[in-house]
């Protein structure tokens, strides 16, 4: 089974993030994507993050109706900071049948090079990108398994532009799924 990684905070899960999985699996032979939540990230500040069981339960609601996409807490059971490299090899170990494609926005693509063990990452992992407004084609890096995708739709929304709509006291309806929405608001979460 092919299965796609797409890594993230999710602080919270939106539409941008479901509209390309969709993409994934209506123009790709990607059979399942696993979105894997990030207790933290080495490279973002941990004082805007709601809880990891927040974190995990809005992603299970946004994706609850989707037989095809799946919520993975493996970065919980795996040393802290979150390394992807590290990730990566225990998925590998322990499902060997699985075929790992990563998704990544070009943004977070053009930064591999920073990453821990990030030019192994490029030689040995298959990386697909998707466009990211600021971020041009030129500044990802070449990797024998990296594949763009320019034609794949470009959202211009960010869990951080939905924080501020919230703390802000403004309407997030159709940026997020319902039910992340209504336990955003239930559990006041982002709410200065």
């Amino acid at each position: 089974m092919k299965v796609g990684l797409f890594f993230g905070s999710f602080n919270p899960m939106h539409m941008g993030h479901l509209l390309l999985a969709r993409y994934w699996l209506n123009e790709t032979d990607l059979q399942q994507i696993w979105f894997v939540v990030s207790p933290q990230n080495p490279h973002k500040a941990a004082e805007s993050l709601a809880s990891i069981e927040h974190r995990l339960a809005m992603a299970r609601l946004s994706v609850a109706e989707e037989p095809a996409c799946q919520v993975s807490d493996v970065e919980l059971h795996l040393p802290l900071p979150s390394y992807t490299i590290q990730t990566l090899h225990f998925l590998r170990s322990a499902y060997p049948q699985m075929r790992w494609v990563i998704l990544l926005g070009a943004d977070t693509a053009a930064s591999l090079p920073t990453w821990r063990e990030g030019e192994r990452l490029l030689r040995e992992w298959s990386i697909w990108v998707y466009p990211r407004r600021g971020t041009s084609w030129e500044d990802i890096p070449e990797g024998p398994f990296m594949r763009k995708f320019p034609e794949a739709p470009r959202i211009d929304l960010s869990a951080n532009q939905i924080r501020a709509y919230i703390g802000a006291g403004k309407s997030i309806r159709y940026l997020v799924p319902p039910a992340v929405e209504r336990y955003i608001y239930e559990k006041r979460l982002y709410a200065s």
